[in-house]
């Protein structure tokens, strides 16, 4: 078993076994191959930092595009950069071989999402953000990190024989810009000679060593919706002879998830939550307009394609009602991420075979939204949440995604690593050539 160490930062490096339960069967990890030896560990948590240190909003990732391009080349593949100049793709050959694969078998993709939210790193480490306003705090760099790293196990593997199958690294730019990057890396044909794709995504309320699974559903749809009304505007002494507009907004903002609470089967979970409201700049004065934005979530598919008309209509509903013309422009965003069963328990098994089974749990569906499902409208899939809290610490205070403090216990990308490599293996096994 290998032996803990410290970096300068204090940071454990050492075997993954360590963050499980004592009832976890570590052995089962030498079951099979594509484990992370320790010198490309600790070479992970290294990128991990100098990501997290020069974050980049999406559609701008040129220098962590140009840093991944130049490891797998170092590994010997052949990246190809996407038609946009952020982000790419990379097959590795069972032969060894480099550029896109052209054999017969679909190949499994692992995928990542590389950039960053434009808040600032709030956090006292060595590595924080070098970049004002920018903070990898969605765990982006460390998604990006295990792919990166099954990557180069597996290009290792196939250099040694052991690679039975292709794989697609995919490493995508602007998941944090509607409707997400996916859409347009799918069109850049990332997806050709794809049958499956997996990926994880950080979860600060899982414990490192372990992930969150679930069948179905696992995020929720997301869209945002931009508000304007507007009236002839006058004085606050003669409200019943203009378009009283600041009540309008407030009650378009109160009334209109009130309605759709009634017109929606509950179970669909759409919700409208405002995260803008401005009006007015004089305490005497009926502005002419006003202006709303916020995010429409639901859990399911049906509700998710009739949103976009339901809330046109409650919207002009109460706008009307208050003599205030109404713009609306409603962004689409993404659906949910339904996980196919067939990949869910593909995921779990490969869990199971490296680390026992108790290193995997339960998780309930988020009302986040991920443009990883836009993946899943053209091949199946599964996304698994991958525990990045400080295991076995009950002191240990939870850093939430999107959130200037957020970091993660970087044994994470171990496991994020080895859960990819057997994956592979397994799915190589399943499904037939």
């Amino acid at each position: 078993m290998r032996t803990g160490k410290f970096d300068a930062a204090g940071v454990t490096l050492g075997h993954v076994s360590h963050l499980l339960s004592p009832e976890t069967d570590p052995v089962t990890a030498l079951h099979l191959p594509g484990v992370v030896p320790d010198g490309l560990r600790e070479e992970l948590v290294a990128f991990r930092r100098d990501l997290h240190m020069h974050p980049e909003l999406g559609n701008n990732e040129v220098r962590t595009t140009a840093a991944l391009k130049a490891r797998l080349e170092r590994a010997g593949l052949t990246p190809r950069v996407l038609d946009g100049g952020t982000g790419l793709y990379c097959d590795v050959h069972p032969d060894g071989g480099s550029g896109e694969w052209s054999g017969g078998r679909p190949m499994l993709a692992l995928r990542a999402d590389i950039d960053a939210l434009p808040i600032p790193d709030t956090k006292t480490v060595p590595y924080r953000s070098t970049i004002p306003g920018r903070a990898h705090a969605c765990g982006h760099d460390v998604h990006t990190t295990v792919v990166l790293g099954a990557g180069l196990v597996l290009a290792e593997m196939a250099r040694e024989g052991k690679l039975p199958v292709p794989v697609r690294l995919l490493f995508q730019p602007a998941e944090e810009v509607l409707p997400g990057g996916a859409t347009d890396a799918i069109e850049c044909g990332v997806l050709d000679g794809v049958g499956r794709i997996i990926a994880v995504h950080c979860d600060p309320k899982v414990d490192a060593g372990r992930i969150g699974l679930r069948t179905g559903p696992i995020t929720s749809a997301c869209d945002r919706v931009e508000i304007t009304l507007s009236g002839p505007g006058g004085h606050t002494a003669r409200p019943h002879l203009t378009t009283d507009l600041v009540t309008a907004a407030a009650r378009v903002a109160t009334d209109v998830p009130a309605l759709l609470a009634r017109r929606v089967d509950t179970r669909a979970g759409l919700a409208v939550t405002w995260g803008r409201l401005e009006t007015g700049h004089a305490s005497n004065v009926i502005p002419q307009q006003a202006g709303l934005s916020g995010t429409v979530r639901c859990l399911d598919l049906d509700s998710w394609r009739a949103a976009p008309d339901l809330v046109h209509a409650a919207v002009d509903e109460v706008a009307t009602t208050h003599r205030a013309k109404v713009e609306i422009q409603y962004i689409r965003g993404v659906p949910p991420v339904v996980n196919e069963a067939g990949t869910a328990a593909l995921l779990g098994e490969a869990m199971t075979e490296r680390f026992g089974a108790t290193s995997v749990e339960s998780t309930e569906q988020s009302l986040g939204g991920e443009d990883f499902s836009w993946y899943l409208e053209h091949v199946p899939g599964a996304m698994a949440r991958l525990g990045t809290r400080a295991a076995g610490d009950a002191s240990a205070t939870p850093r939430d995604i999107h959130q200037g403090d957020f970091d993660v216990d970087e044994r994470a990308i171990t496991v994020g690593v080895e859960l990819f490599t057997a994956a592979v293996l397994l799915d190589a096994g399943h499904r037939p050539l």
